[in-house]
């Protein structure tokens, strides 16, 4: 079994990285002379996944006309929030109600991807598949960030999640996860921290570990710390 469609979550106002965002959406920005939004799918097409479903809200029409003109040799799909943006838990939800699959992979453009993900991600879908499970994180040590005020949200014991005193991992922005987790659940302003929470609460929340060096935009000033660095 293989994951065969991803999300990728572009609705964000990027407030933190005002006045830049004011007219540009986050997922247009670039690093490295390329949109983070490109570095995201280009990634994808590394994964051999065919399929990548975008949500949009703000300035969505550059992000649509960025798409157009780029011509992408994937499948993608644009899915509005609609009337009023969502958070990432109706935003997951609103796109994966678009599509027959089960099982997707998220990923958050604002993450500085590379091929180096490639194996991480690899191993966490088969680990995803061969353990049965429904929603697994691809974590990173705090230690391994660009962005070194960023603190750690979780722990992780064989491969299950933990919220206790040591919170030495962060999300990176790249996880697998089941429709069926959202079945209680319906297309609203809710948050992915919902679903997960719950699943922590059971042991039933898991992660892989990357030990890739992670670049965050966490805000303009990462931004700016970033362009210099590369």
């Amino acid at each position: 079994m293989k994951i065969n469609t991803a999300l990728i979550l572009c609705a964000g106002y990027g407030k933190r990285l005002n006045p830049l965002t004011l007219k540009e959406p986050k997922p247009l920005l670039r690093i490295n002379e390329i949109t983070l939004l490109e570095n995201c799918i280009n990634l994808i097409e590394s994964l051999d996944i065919k399929k990548v479903i975008i949500n949009t809200f703000y300035l969505k029409e550059k992000i649509e006309n960025f798409l157009n003109k780029k011509k992408f040799n994937l499948e993608i799909q644009i899915i509005n929030d609609g009337k009023t943006i969502l958070n990432t838990g109706g935003g997951i939800l609103n796109m994966m109600n678009s599509s027959n699959e089960l099982d997707f992979l998220t990923l958050n453009p604002d993450t500085v991807w590379n091929n180096n993900y490639i194996r991480f991600i690899k191993n966490m879908e088969k680990f995803y598949f061969s353990n049965k499970i429904k929603n697994i994180l691809l974590l990173v040590n705090k230690n391994l960030s660009f962005d070194k005020k960023l603190k750690g949200d979780f722990n992780l014991i064989k491969n299950i999640i933990k919220k206790d005193k040591k919170k030495e991992l962060i999300y990176t922005g790249c996880q697998i996860i089941n429709k069926n987790l959202f079945n209680s659940h319906f297309v609203s302003d809710f948050s992915i921290l919902e679903i997960w929470n719950e699943l922590v609460k059971k042991n039933e929340l898991y992660g892989y570990e990357s030990t890739e060096k992670f670049y965050h935009l966490t805000n303009l000033e990462i931004y700016q710390q970033l362009l210099k660095n590369n």
